[in-house]
């Protein structure tokens, strides 16, 4: 099996599996914990007139309601995710609430949409697990139209992150299959190195390349804590493996590394990301 392949097999995997069930189950702790990153994109997307919005890896589409909610009847906003259970869990929410929007279950690499047919493509971290990221972003560029507006957030490097990789690093010595990151491959650090997200948006059809250096403060209840990094990220791909004294020694100590980020009943970072914008080019 070709590298290609295996990261596509791999991905497909796991936004289908527990890892997806696991957000779907979180999905009001995950709102709340994110809801900085949408505030900024429905901010970007009201910026400038907007009416056919399309929202990349969308998950349990909070970011697409929120969009759909303020541009109200004369909007549409459509969300499209590979994953099966984050879909559903939007499509029930959408209906649930009311709100006027719509749901892919779809790779958006390689998704068939209707060409010119976007004036705003966002993504809330939803763009950083392509296989072939310059297939990915001309696919994107085809559903635009011209001069339509790109927007997302993504996560510099995990050194500039500490948050996001206490669980692991205080995990491997007691998890010997813990798997690596591997940063060039897809993932969520895939985007870390700024120069390469704008070389590959200008090989894929995007001009007006803005990347901008964003430090968004998060908060996440404390007593979700043990929950989050025992469902969600690296360590709960192999921790389900694990004999129950070894769970039982790894949440012990995981939960200790995260010390400095409790204040009180609530853990507290600060979240190094990109902000991200780019025009469609109307040369393309």
């Amino acid at each position: 099996m070709d590298a290609t392949r295996r990261t596509e097999d791999e991905q497909a995997a796991r936004w289908n599996g527990p890892a997806a069930h696991a957000w779907v189950d979180a999905q009001a702790v995950l709102d709340e914990l994110l809801r900085p990153f949408e505030d900024l994109l429905v901010e970007a997307v009201l910026a400038e007139p907007a009416r056919h919005v399309l929202d990349v890896g969308c998950g349990t589409g909070g970011t697409t309601l929120a969009v759909a909610r303020r541009l109200g009847a004369e909007g549409r906003c459509v969300g499209i995710d590979i994953s099966e259970p984050m879909v559903t869990a939007a499509r029930a929410r959408a209906e649930r609430e009311g709100v006027q929007a719509s749901f892919v279950r779809a790779d958006a690499q390689d998704h068939a949409f209707e060409p010119a047919t976007f004036d705003t493509v966002i993504s809330r971290f939803g763009v950083m697990f392509f296989k072939d990221f310059v297939q990915a972003f001309t696919n994107l560029r085809r559903a635009a139209r011209d001069d339509a507006r790109l927007r997302f957030i993504a996560w510099r490097g995990p050194a500039e992150n500490p948050f996001m990789t206490t669980a692991e690093r205080a995990a491997a010595p007691l998890l010997p299959n813990l798997p690596a990151r591997r940063p060039d491959e897809p993932g969520q650090f895939a985007f870390a190195d700024a120069g390469r997200v704008h070389h590959i948006l200008e090989e894929s059809g995007w001009t007006g390349i803005d990347v901008q250096p964003i430090d968004v403060a998060c908060a996440l209840p404390e007593k979700e804590l043990v929950g989050y990094f025992t469902r969600l990220g690296p360590v709960s791909l192999v921790l389900g493996e694990a004999d129950e004294r070894t769970r039982r020694r790894v949440v012990e100590t995981v939960r200790a590394a995260f010390d400095p980020f409790v204040q009180g009943t609530e853990v507290r970072f600060t979240a190094a990301c990109w902000m991200v914008g780019a025009r469609a080019s109307s040369a393309s």
